[in-house]
């Protein structure tokens, strides 16, 4: 029963992973071409592929120079620990449109109307991430 267990929590851990990588893909696709360099957005207040505003940075409570959220990894670590913080229950269960609209909107971005049409932006691009790996099981099948 433990193994059993042990292997269905497994698989749902990495389900959200796998999740979580492609909201990050989707985000950063909406935000800025999924570029690291991207020009500075809201008049230069964001910087980044997820454009990381200062008092966002300092949210997440991530130790370390806001600078550096132009580091793709260190950005993600960034937008976990701000979802931790604003959204966990989200964030746990891969919610991606209260984590993309927390991430635009703020820390009660998910309630605001203003952030639905990010929400759409992100989430015609998670349409095509999932239609791509689709496409890629089909051909892996295929041989």
């Amino acid at each position: 029963m433990t193994k059993y267990i042990l292997a269905s929590f497994l698989v749902v851990a990495s389900v959200q992973a796998s999740d979580l990588k492609d909201i990050f893909r989707a985000i950063g696709q909406v935000e800025s071409g999924n570029r690291d360099n991207a020009p500075w957005g809201d008049g230069g207040k964001s910087r980044g592929r997820y454009q990381i505003q200062k008092d966002y940075h300092t949210d997440s409570r991530v130790p370390g120079n806001y600078a550096r959220v132009t580091n793709k990894e260190y950005a993600e670590r960034v937008m976990i620990g701000y979802w931790k913080r604003y959204c966990p229950d989200a964030l746990r269960k891969g919610d991606a449109q209260t984590l993309a609209r927390v991430h635009n909107g703020g820390p009660a971005g998910h309630k605001k109307s203003a952030t639905l049409g990010y929400w759409n932006k992100v989430n015609a691009v998670l349409k095509k991430i999932e239609k791509a790996k689709n496409v890629k099981g089909v051909k892996k099948s295929k041989k």
